[in-house]
């Protein structure tokens, strides 16, 4: 597990700086992303694995100015990066692992987590504390701006029947993790899972 952080660290380390220079067209993929979790003002929202904070704005713009946004991430160079552009503002950034989060019980009405789940290290356990801090009947938003084929081919890789994200694995892993998959997309723009947290 310790060993796991620190890849994970020093992967994300090398390339916080230049992050968003790297990806600055993808700002209105999250936003619809954001969208289709249905939040309501005043809701209370959690970005895990936040990076450089891109879903915090559309978040905020979601739960509105009584509304909780917040953002954790393991990794301080990311949420440094999130400070320098500006994305506090939009949200309280926690230096945290989602696989142990500072969170009560049932304490949130959804949980966003953009490009996670191949980061997490017990993908099963890390879900079912993300289902912990949910409400009966909150969401889940599994994301990323591609979808799983175009992003193996960005790597020079081809998809694998292995793949978490893929639909046959992830419906069961999240059934087990106290979720419910209700969407499952997945195309060349876009992949975007959503759950229920089961009551």
């Amino acid at each position: 597990m310790a060993d796991h952080h620190t890849h994970v660290q020093d992967f994300f380390t090398a390339r916080a700086a230049d992050w968003d220079t790297r990806f600055p067209d993808d700002a209105p993929a999250y936003a619809a992303a954001v969208e289709a979790l249905g939040l309501r003002p005043g809701g209370a929202v959690l970005d895990a694995g936040c990076g450089t904070g891109r879903a915090l704005p559309a978040l905020r713009n979601a739960v509105g100015p009584h509304g909780t946004v917040l953002g954790a991430d393991l990794t301080p160079a990311m949420l440094q990066a999130a400070v320098r552009a500006g994305r506090d503002r939009s949200g309280r950034l926690l230096l945290a692992d989602v696989a142990r989060l500072p969170l009560r019980n049932a304490s949130l009405d959804a949980v966003f987590g953009a490009g996670l789940i191949s980061h997490l290290s017990q993908p099963g356990p890390d879900l079912a504390e993300l289902a912990r801090v949910v409400r009966p009947g909150g969401q889940l938003a599994l994301f990323h701006p591609i979808g799983r084929a175009a992003l193996a081919a960005r790597h020079g890789r081809r998809i694998t029947d292995d793949d978490l994200r893929a639909e046959p694995n992830l419906r069961p892993l999240l059934a087990r993790s106290g979720w419910r998959l209700d969407a499952y997309t997945d195309e060349d723009a876009r992949f975007l899972a959503l759950a229920v947290r089961a009551d």
